[in-house]
């Protein structure tokens, strides 16, 4: 079940909110919140969700007893076994293939272990479950009392499948007093209708659009401008897809009482690399420094050290979201870019100009994407020399400026690509700004916003129920 489905839309969150909402009463709530959020998940892993289930209750158990034990080797050890415990599962789905065929392939092995099912969201809900116990080891945050308080924290649906990632010191407090007004679930909605409309007008149209680009054919024959083309395409699909279930999830939170932290602000007007990864995927980003980065040392150990910790960080970060070589190398890539910008090319950048830097960081960040796309090396390479304006189909010569490919996207969809361009920006910022300073222009913008966003609803609900093309292409990660 995704938030942009029927099923969820027309069934699922009228009938969620109708009993949500007909009593009052925290324990009645939770325990609704509970059997709708575990409905959700085992809707698409009727077996797996027992797997969460057990996870988090051993979890609740080794917490309750980390709190009581005052010795720190035991405490250690406890959040030792936390931690083995978490990870295994998701080492055994996602990792155990790749590495065993991995050291086949190094001892000239022909026999490959074949990919298993990845349970939808196991690599959020792991490490939401590893802040849960790790919160409580540093004494940030109590233990909760009611197993049923730590499963609803995992399980609850807006954040599970795909984030935000929720820390649990964060929401720790809202989990037992919390409420919903209703200027909250106003604005709940609206987030939630906004991330919608971003979904289905914005993402699953670039997904369209990417279908008949130079990727669909796994790099064969690609042009210059085609590759770019493709490349840009699959960068925006990329945000406005991730982002728009990020605005729907922290929309839902909303109504339910839940403050989630934000999980993307505009990453594409940045002007580094870095300041591009505190944009984009925040939560992920805050969960490695915090749980990773910062407990190695963070650079507070020496250059050499702080770059060690960042390969870390990275290598862990790109397998994160794959187990394939291909995300590995997506995070050297990215754990390069970082190590020149900040100990190599910092003085020579600062004398670059803004306009000149937003452009660069454009073009690396569409670059990695081709990288985080494609699992076929022999594509990838295809891809990334044809960006170079190479062609290495039939031998190494220059590379056609354009092919058949993107005359199509081209002359199907005209201007769309610049419109899409333009929505990466912070218009909506923008117009708000606009609309405040005397009580008139805030009144006006409040009519206009809400219309807008009526509209957008509705647009959304008629494209919906016409298209065949609705995937969330995250999930995979």
């Amino acid at each position: 079940m995704v938030f942009s489905g029927t099923t969820f839309l027309f069934l699922f969150l009228p009938l969620l909110l109708l009993l949500y909402f007909c009593r009052k009463s925290i324990g009645w709530r939770n325990a609704i919140l509970l059997i709708f959020s575990l409905l959700f998940y085992a809707w698409g892993e009727p077996i797996w969700v027992f797997g969460m289930i057990v996870v988090t209750m051993l979890n609740w158990l080794l917490a309750l007893a980390i709190k009581k034990t005052r010795a720190p080797l035991y405490r250690k050890l406890l959040l030792a076994l936390a931690v083995i415990v978490s990870l295994s599962l998701l080492f055994w789905f996602k990792y155990s293939s790749f590495l065993f065929n991995t050291f086949a392939a190094l001892f000239g092995s022909a026999y490959r272990a074949e990919a298993k099912h990845l349970p939808i969201g196991i690599s959020f809900y792991t490490f939401q479950v590893l802040t849960y116990t790790v919160d409580v080891y540093r004494k940030k945050a109590k233990p909760q009392k009611n197993p049923l308080h730590a499963l609803l924290y995992i399980s609850c649906f807006p954040q599970l499948i795909a984030g935000p990632i929720v820390q649990y010191a964060d929401v720790a407090g809202e989990l037992l007093d919390r409420q919903t007004r209703p200027t909250d679930f106003l604005r709940g909605m609206q987030r939630f209708a906004l991330g919608l409309a971003k979904k289905i007008l914005l993402a699953n149209l670039c997904g369209e659009m990417l279908e008949t680009t130079t990727l669909a054919g796994a790099g064969a024959a690609v042009s210059f401008f085609g590759a770019w083309m493709s490349a840009l395409l699959y960068s925006m699909q990329l945000y406005f897809d991730f982002s728009a279930y990020s605005d729907m999830a922290i929309g839902l939170g909303r109504v339910f009482g839940f403050h989630y932290k934000e999980n993307f602000d505009h990453p594409y007007i940045s002007g580094s690399i870095t300041e591009f990864w505190r944009r984009w995927h925040m939560s992920l980003s805050g969960f490695f420094r915090d749980y990773v980065y910062i407990p190695l040392g963070g650079n507070r150990k020496g250059t050499g050290r702080t770059i060690l910790n960042l390969a870390i960080v990275w290598t862990l970060t790109g397998l994160w979201h794959g187990a394939s070589w291909n995300f590995a190398l997506w995070g050297l890539f990215y754990f390069v870019l970082l190590v020149l910008e900040r100990f190599v090319l910092k003085s020579a950048l600062d004398r670059i100009p803004a306009w000149l830097r937003h452009v660069c960081t454009l073009l690396l960040v569409a670059t990695g994407w081709v990288i985080f796309y494609y699992t076929d090396f022999s594509a990838m390479l295809t891809h990334l020399l044809a960006m170079i304006g190479v062609s290495n189909v039939g031998g190494v010569h220059r590379a056609p400026l354009w092919d058949a490919n993107l005359v199509t996207v081209l002359k199907r969809y005209t201007v769309l690509p610049l419109i899409m361009m333009f929505f990466c920006l912070p218009v909506k910022d923008r117009l708000s700004r606009f609309f405040t300073g005397t009580p008139r222009r805030e009144l006006i913008g409040e009519i206009l916003g809400a219309v807008t966003l009526t509209a957008l609803f509705v647009f959304s609900l008629i494209f919906l129920l016409g298209q065949t093309y609705n995937p969330f292409i995250y999930f995979r990660f």
